[in-house]
C-alpha cells in the first residue's frame, strides 16, 4: 500500500460521509437495513463497500458473487487509483446531479455511477492482460446496467453519466478528467478499421442527451455538445456545438459547463 493510499484510509472524508449517511438512513427506512447495512456499514473502507456492490450486481449463474467479489477486492489492492477516482465520481454526481443530495445515492441506487466502477474493474484486467475476463465484466455491464464500455477505453476521474441508459464507449475512446455526460451518449466509430478510431473528450466537456461523437476526433477542453447532436469533426476548446452534423454554435458559455451543467443554447 502507498503512503498516500494509507493516509487516505486513515483519513477519508468521502467514506466517512457515506457512513454517517447510512446510520442516518435506517433509522429513516428500516426496511432497508438489510441493504444498508450488507453494501455499506459491514465495510471498512470504500473499497470493500464498491467490490461488494460490483459483486453483487453482476454476478450471475454463469459467475458466482464470491469469484468477482475476489477479483474487485484484488483490483483495488493492486491499484489504489481505482478508489481514488471512485471517491472523485461520487463527488461529482453529487456536486452536478440536482437529484443527489447525499453521498450514499450513487452507490446504492445510481447505475451510471455502478456501471463506472465496474468499468475501471475491467480496465484493470485488460491492462493486466485478462482480456477475456474483462470482456466478461463489459457483457455483465451492458446486461445489467445498460451501459456498453469497452474495458481498453481509458477513463478519467470525477465523471458522471447522468440516467446512463444506452452508453456506448468505444475500444479507443479517451475521456478525460472531470467530464459528464447524459444518456444514450454514444463515443463510436465511423467503419471497419482495427486501429485508432474512437473520440478524444478532453477535460471539463458536458455531452448532451443523445449525442453521438463518431471518429478518431478530438473535443476540446471545457467545450459543450449539444443534445441530439451527431459530431463528426474536431471541436476547439471552450466551444459549444450543436446540429446533425455538428457545427460550432457559440462560445461555452462558461469555463466549466461540465460542473455547471447548463444546456440551455443562447437562452438565460
Amino acid at each position: 500500500m502507498s503512503k498516500t493510499h494509507a493516509k487516505l484510509t486513515e483519513c477519508d472524508p468521502v467514506w466517512d460521509q457515506i457512513r454517517g449517511e447510512a446510520v442516518a438512513a435506517v433509522k429513516d427506512e428500516p426496511l432497508l437495513g438489510g441493504l444498508v447495512h450488507s453494501s455499506i456499514l459491514h465495510h471498512k473502507t470504500l473499497e470493500s463497500a464498491l467490490a461488494y456492490r460490483t459483486s453483487m450486481k453482476l454476478a450471475s449463474n454463469e459467475m458466482p458473487e464470491q469469484i468477482l467479489r475476489e477479483i474487485c477486492d484484488w483490483g483495488y489492492r493492486s491499484d489504489p487509483d481505482i478508489g481514488t477516482s471512485a471517491r472523485a465520481d461520487i463527488v461529482a454526481v453529487y456536486d452536478r446531479d440536482p437529484a443527489c443530495d447525499r453521498y450514499i445515492l450513487p452507490l446504492l441506487f445510481f447505475k451510471g455511477f455502478q456501471a463506472l466502477q465496474a468499468y475501471r474493474i475491467s480496465h484493470w484486467l485488460w491492462r493486466e492482460g485478462r482480456a477475456d475476463m474483462a470482456r466478461f465484466f463489459q457483457m455483465r455491464v451492458s446486461e445489467v446496467f445498460g451501459v456498453d464500455i469497452h474495458p481498453a477505453a481509458r477513463i478519467g476521474r470525477g465523471i458522471m453519466i447522468d440516467h446512463a441508459h444506452s452508453i456506448v464507449i468505444g475500444e479507443t475512446a479517451v475521456v478525460g478528467d472531470n467530464v459528464s455526460m447524459l444518456h444514450s451518449v454514444t463515443l463510436g466509430g465511423t467503419g471497419k478499421e482495427d486501429e485508432d478510431r474512437h473520440p478524444k473528450i478532453a477535460d471539463g466537456v458536458l455531452i448532451g442527451a443523445g449525442a453521438k461523437v463518431l471518429g478518431n476526433i478530438k473535443v476540446g477542453h471545457c467545450s459543450r455538445i449539444a443534445a441530439g447532436s451527431v459530431v463528426l469533426q474536431e471541436v476547439p476548446p471552450c466551444k459549444t456545438v450543436a446540429g446533425v452534423p455538428a457545427r460550432i454554435v457559440g462560445e461555452a458559455g462558461c469555463d466549466q459547463p461540465s460542473v455547471r451543467m447548463d444546456q440551455l443554447l443562447g437562452v438565460r
